[in-house]
């Protein structure tokens, strides 16, 4: 069984609290009126399925109720992060590591991701 943390919460919680949602990130497009009927199929129905680091929303639907983010790694099922909605990943295909573009570490890497090791642990 997963335990999830839920960054509005602030605890973790067992997955069965939890329902995906799909995926995280999705731009709407500006004017849908002005859209072709092509461009609004993609942006309905074709999602990423992409082999490793992805971003998916969820929803906390026994507890907060609040939409969140996750990064999981879709190979081992790792999850690496949770955000809210509104902030940017960490981990990310060009950084798998949660380190930011210039190659330097993220200063946050701290309370979140040593929780996630003990907890595997």
């Amino acid at each position: 069984m997963f335990h999830i943390y839920c960054p509005y919460c602030e605890e973790w919680r067992e997955e069965e609290e939890f329902h995906a949602k799909g995926q995280a990130h999705i731009q709407r497009p500006l004017d849908p009126e002005s859209c072709s009927d092509e461009e609004w199929g993609d942006y309905l129905f074709f999602r990423d399925n992409p082999r490793g680091i992805h971003h998916e929303l969820w929803v906390h639907a026994v507890g907060c109720r609040k939409f969140f983010n996750i990064t999981r790694n879709t190979q081992s099922y790792e999850i690496l992060e949770t955000y809210k909605m509104g902030e940017q990943p960490r981990f990310t295909a060009e950084c798998p590591n949660g380190e930011s573009r210039d190659g330097a570490a993220s200063a946050d890497l701290d309370s979140q991701t040593a929780s996630v090791q003990e907890a595997r642990a």
